[in-house]
Parts: C-alpha cells; structure tokens; sequence
C-alpha cells in the first residue's frame, strides 16, 4: 500500500473527527489513484474542493497520486488570491441557479424568495438530481455527502445546518449572495417569474380588503398566484435586511 500526507484547509475540516483537524493525514491507498479518492476516502465531498496541491502545484481532481506524494485540499469560495492557481472546473461556480433536494424544500423557497433560480421536487430521485445539477449547470444543494460525491456533480454544496433560516443565512454568508439577490422577483411556490399586475386584472376571489389596502400587487407567470404587500411580506422584508442590510426588498 502507498501512502500520502493530505491537508485540509478552513470548513474542509468539519468534515473530519476533531481529533484529526486541522493537520497533517496520512492516507493509504493502492496506486496510482486520482487525487479526488483521497479526498472522498476521508469523506469530503470533491464539490466541496476548489483548489488542490500536489507536492506545491496546482492540478485537477484526476492527477494520479504516487507513494510519498503530499496533498493540500482547499475549499471552495475560500477568500484567498487564486487567480494564479488552476482551478477544477472549466467554468465558475457562481452562476447562481440552484437544485435543492427533497429535504431542503424551505431553503428551496427561501432562495426564490431572494430571487435565485431554485428548482425543488419532493419526489425527485438522486439520479435525477444529478442529471438537472449537470445538464443545468446548477448549484445542487444537499445534506447528503455521497450524494454530492457523486462523479457526474461538479456544483454542489454540502449544506451544515438543518434549521431552514440558519441554512439560508450560511448559504448567504459562503456564497456571498446579496449582491446578487433580487428579492421578490420569483415565486416562492413554483420558482416562475412574477410580473406586475394591474388593478383591472386581478381575481374576482382575491379578498375585498386585499384590493383595497393594497396598490401593487405581483402575479407567477407560470402558476398565477398573486402576491402583495401584506403583513407576510414585512416580516420577510425586515429578515431579508438582516441578512443583507443593503437590500431594501422592495416589489
């Protein structure tokens, strides 16, 4: 058996047992192997990866590993200078659309509530969350890391918390969201675009007083419901300050 020295820098190691964080592994293994097996053999997903050294150089998840070689794993959206360095993707992970799996449907709404692209179905196999994140190029979301490990995912983010808001404000925080949020642009339940609406248009079953204390209203293009600004729509305006205090929210 080979063996290698692997490193894993900043939220990498909240993947690992405390007792091994933060320093230097040794992981036996039969060579040659891909620099991504080594990193999933101690149970990181490669979506969670952004750069990776080889013995000091830059390479991709497939460079073979040899006996004695040492590796240092850094994580994704690190704030680091790595425009120098080789990164593992053809293109960036910051084109914002998203898949969530079937237990993230809060967090689902919540990012179309801040305006992001979020596909979500209850009933959606893991097959078939993969196939959406790469023929989309979408940002799948996920507690469950052999799922983000699989090979054919290469935008994923392993999501920490299990609170639905928590999730939401680490997403904010790790993917720096808000300068790119357009709050109240989508629908929460069908993720479709909502347009304005005339007074002349809207349903005879919406409620009296609803038309009356209200001036602007929003309809889903794809599922019609109509929005407004309700009481609902002040508490998550006053959340979504917290979360980005430049974002005023408005219709």
């Amino acid at each position: 058996m080979a063996t290698a020295t692997l490193r894993f820098y900043e939220e990498l190691n909240d993947f690992l047992p405390r007792a091994i964080r933060k320093q230097d592994m040794p992981v036996e293994f039969r060579e040659p192997a891909p620099v991504r097996h080594l990193i999933e053999l101690c149970g990181i997903p490669h979506t969670e990866v952004e750069i990776v050294l080889l013995n000091g150089l830059s390479v991709d998840l497939e460079q073979q590993v040899r006996d004695g070689d040492r590796v240092s794993v850094y994580p994704v959206f690190e704030s680091l200078d790595i425009t120098p360095l080789l990164r593992l993707r053809d293109y960036p992970l910051r084109s914002m659309l998203f898949v969530a799996d079937a237990h993230l449907g809060k967090l689902a709404g919540y990012l179309r509530m801040l305006g992001f692209d979020t596909l979500y179905r209850n009933d959606w196999q893991d097959s078939d969350l993969v196939r959406i994140s790469s023929e989309q190029h979408r940002i799948l979301l996920s507690r469950d890391r052999a799922l983000l490990m699989c090979s054919g995912i290469t935008h994923g983010c392993y999501i920490r918390a299990t609170r639905p808001r928590k999730q939401l404000s680490d997403l904010v925080g790790r993917l720096d969201l808000c300068g790119q949020s357009a709050p109240f642009t989508r629908c929460m339940e069908c993720n479709g675009e909502l347009k304005h609406l005339a007074a002349s248009d809207l349903s005879q079953d919406l409620p009296v007083h609803v038309r009356k204390s209200n001036s602007r209203f929003l309809c889903c293009a794809d599922c019609g419901k109509t929005y407004w600004e309700g009481s609902h729509y002040r508490v998550m305006a006053h959340w979504i300050a917290e979360l980005c205090p430049k974002d005023e929210g408005p219709l």
